[in-house]
């Protein structure tokens, strides 16, 4: 009976000591945070979806807004950290309907036209940051992204954010 308790002990003090390597080791998202110095560790309260954003966000004012990496077959900006994002309540192309790119919403164009807003990484003095979103945010099309920056409109309404913060959403 001594050598079962002893037994026990041991075990419990080398799941002890496993629990404590693994509070110890960082999360990912700080591990992410290394590699992109704008990628947010916490999401962002309230962040606002991106239509209501078109419909009341100022030029040149403070904005948090989420939305989903989208919005057209090719929603990455080459040679930039910049992407559009679609509202989240504009559904897009389902698995069912065979559309190779569901990312481009092109059963709900109409709703996009009202629903979408570009997203430019910028550095700390304001400039496009000349990395691939993909790499730098570890992003992909119809990933969930709550965005942190500046609002800029155009002649046309067209919205876009000088970001200087991203957070992902996980498994969105």
């Amino acid at each position: 009976m001594k050598v079962f308790n002893i037994l026990v002990l041991v075990a419990i003090a080398v799941s002890t000591l496993g629990c404590q390597s693994k509070e110890t080791s960082p999360p990912v998202a700080q591990g992410n945070q290394a590699v992109s110095a704008y990628l947010a560790n916490n999401e962002p309260a309230g962040a606002i979806p991106v239509g209501e954003a078109r419909d009341m966000s100022n030029d040149g004012k403070q904005i948090t807004l989420v939305g989903r990496i989208g919005g057209s077959s090719k929603p990455f900006v080459d040679g930039l950290a910049a992407f559009t994002i679609v509202d989240l309540k504009v559904p897009y192309c389902a698995e069912e309907e065979e559309c190779p790119t569901p990312w481009d919403y092109c059963c709900q164009t109409d709703a996009v036209k009202r629903n979408i807003a570009t997203v430019k990484i910028v550095d700390e003095g304001g400039k496009p940051v000349a990395k691939s979103a993909r790499d730098l945010l570890k992003v992909n099309e119809l990933s969930t992204v709550v965005v942190q920056g500046t609002a800029k409109r155009d002649e046309q309404g067209n919205l876009t954010i000088a970001a200087n913060q991203v957070f992902v959403r996980p498994g969105e």
